[in-house]
């Protein structure tokens, strides 16, 4: 079975509506061999070692570990002693055998598709933290690996199936602000160091225990740079920072085109994952982005993405745009306060604005406090995991469902990194009108490293 253009795009398999993958190939029907799935989790440095903690709190049993970076490892290795512990995610694969019955990846951007691809060859039921992959072209062989695996997948996006996402796709049912002309999403990332204009011009010894090679992947070959010079700009300059001073790892990879996905790529999932099924979004047709000064291996300081989409049945024509780097949307009229928070959704429409779930009129927001709440809520990453492992619904945000707010993201990236108009046609997954962009749209997999 390959996978249709209505399979990724249907924006009614993110809504309410029946999905239209059946679900054995879901993970419906597939159930564990115990009550009590095994796991091996594979880059458990940074995210991995709270969301191993999650799978396990949510009955995953933790059977095996894997890192490059076992000294930036060693709390989560602590957390489970009895784990047997890694470094190369295709020999834990091998030696675990039917051992696990899942596979968790928590690795840097460049990195997911190579672990997923592997887990889902190997049979495993899969979770990888967000944003799926890098590229379109990745996440499409990703996708289609998890139908023809027939197993349970998810990714660790905020989840549209929580109370705020079903609230609010009843809510615009509803016609609780009309029709929907546009929506506002934006986020205080970056919170690393980013706008850098060319990668480091320097090389530092690699740390004991420390494998680069492994950690670079299907990336470029580069030399290894650990931390910027103390009187260096550069990790001064993001609106908050996270990580420090580090060039690379852990953590920083985000700002690099070659590693990361930028703001957008980091919460995008997260904030456009309710939008799109609350509005039953596809497609954009144009893509188009303003930036900082963005000098092409480092993603720019902050950005605004705009995104339009046609008419999708009784909906009209709506625009979704993006702004971070704290650049935020203006302040609607109804807003109680002196400022929008860090991070949020608005929804604009021709009779009033949400931010997030809340009407703002309030005597709008009382006329529509009876509106049911029809939806199931769910919403909870590992629990919704490992009830799909264990044959039961799939996942609010597996793998091919979650395709349209991947392409999202990444055709938002593509924009960026190519300051011109996107339009994409997801039939010949190929963007029509930008040379640039398109080349971008591929894996580009480099060391021997293949889809």
């Amino acid at each position: 079975m390959k996978l249709s253009r209505r399979t990724f795009l249907s924006a009614s398999a993110l809504a309410a509506a029946p999905t239209l993958v059946p679900r054995p190939v879901l993970g419906q029907g597939f159930v564990a061999p115990s009550d009590t799935p095994t796991l091996l989790a594979v880059g458990v440095g940074g995210i991995g070692c709270s969301q191993t903690q999650e799978a396990s709190g949510a009955g995953f049993q933790v059977e095996a570990l894997c890192d490059i970076d076992w000294n930036h490892a060693e709390k989560t290795f602590k957390l489970y002693p009895e784990a047997r512990k890694y470094k190369d995610f295709r020999e834990a694969l091998d030696k675990e055998g039917d051992k696990i019955d899942c596979v968790y990846c928590g690795t840097p951007d460049h990195t997911h598709a190579i672990v997923a691809l592997a887990a889902l060859r190997a049979g495993k039921h899969t979770c990888c933290v967000k944003p799926l992959t890098r590229t379109i072209e990745e996440g499409r062989a990703v996708a289609q690996a998890a139908i023809d695996a027939g197993v349970a997948t998810q990714i660790t996006t905020s989840p549209a199936t929580g109370e705020t996402g079903c609230r609010v796709t009843e809510l615009l049912a509803a016609g609780a602000i009309g029709q929907v002309r546009e929506v506002r999403l934006w986020s205080e990332r970056p919170v690393w160091p980013q706008g850098a204009p060319t990668l480091p011009t320097w090389t530092d010894p690699i740390p004991e225990g420390f494998d680069w090679d492994a950690w670079l992947g299907p990336a470029p070959k580069i030399p290894f740079a650990d931390k910027w010079p103390g009187d260096s700009p550069i990790p001064r300059m993001s609106p908050q920072n996270w990580g420090g001073a580090a060039v690379f790892h852990p953590f920083n990879f985000r700002g690099w085109t070659a590693f990361g996905t930028g703001a957008l790529g980091d919460m995008g999932c997260h904030w456009a994952n309710i939008p799109y099924r609350a509005l039953k979004l596809g497609t954009p047709t144009r893509v188009v982005a303003s930036t900082t000064k963005f000098y092409g291996d480092a993603f720019p300081l902050s950005s605004l993405v705009t995104y339009d989409f046609p008419a999708r049945g009784d909906l009209a024509e709506v625009r979704l745009v993006w702004t971070d780097g704290g650049i935020k949307p203006p302040m609607p009229n109804d807003w109680e306060g002196d400022e929008l928070p860090s991070e949020g959704v608005l929804y604009i429409g021709d009779e009033g604005v949400m931010f997030n779930d809340q009407i703002l009129n309030k005597e709008r927001a009382k006329s529509f406090e009876s509106v049911p709440r029809t939806l199931p809520r769910r919403g909870q990453i590992m629990k919704e995991w490992i009830e799909a492992v264990r044959g039961g619904e799939p996942a609010g945000s597996n793998f091919p469902d979650a395709m349209p707010v991947l392409e999202f993201v990444l055709l938002g990236v593509l924009a960026i990194r190519t300051r011109k108009p996107v339009e994409f046609d997801p039939e010949t997954c190929k963007v029509v009108n930008n040379p640039d962009a398109d080349a971008f749209v591929k894996a580009n997999f480099q060391n021997g490293w293949t889809l």
